[in-house]
């Protein structure tokens, strides 16, 4: 990742790899959280690119993965699960129905409710996004051992915890810092 220093199109030290975007001089208070931008952007991009292929757009088969694992949930359901918000989620349900991915019913035990639940075609698409996400992954982490794909992956349960922490905390308390 790029350092803030002037060296930055450098890379870290030993790694021999080339920084993609230096860091800029009003983020040099936190190049971890730039690098978590850069590498977020990429991997949404590459992550579009695949399931494009697949007719999806990003976010949408993380909606299928519950779906196809919980069954049928109302949206609210949804909503909470994948740490969204209404609108988000209405136009996301919203598209896998026009794309026939999913389908709406009556809940039987909230009249004001209806369930979301997959359909056949995409049932028939399960496979093909989870070899887009075992291909994402190889992209990822193409050059990484086991041990440091552990390591990486522990780091960022850290990272998360980190901010799942901090949005918990009252908002008074970001400011002290």
């Amino acid at each position: 990742m790029a350092q803030s220093t002037p060296e930055a199109g450098s890379g870290p030290a030993g790694t021999g790899q080339e920084a993609t975007v230096p860091v800029p001089a009003a983020a040099g208070g936190g190049p971890i959280s730039h690098a978590i931008f850069r590498l977020a952007r990429l991997h949404r991009m590459f992550a579009g690119q695949l399931l494009r292929r697949i007719g999806l757009h990003p976010g949408q088969e993380l909606v299928m993965m519950h779906l196809w694992e919980l069954g049928p949930q109302r949206q609210a359901d949804l909503v909470r699960l994948m740490d969204s918000d209404a609108a988000t989620m209405t136009r996301t349900v919203r598209r896998l129905e026009q794309a026939g991915f999913v389908r709406r019913r009556p809940s039987p035990t909230d009249k004001r409710a209806s369930l979301i639940e997959p359909t056949a075609a995409s049932h028939a698409l399960r496979r093909e996004v989870e070899r887009v996400w075992a291909q994402l992954e190889d992209l990822v982490a193409a050059d990484l051992s086991a041990d440091e794909r552990t390591a990486a992956l522990h780091t960022l349960e850290r990272l998360e915890h980190n901010l799942v922490q901090a949005a918990a905390a009252p908002a008074d308390a970001h400011a002290e810092r």
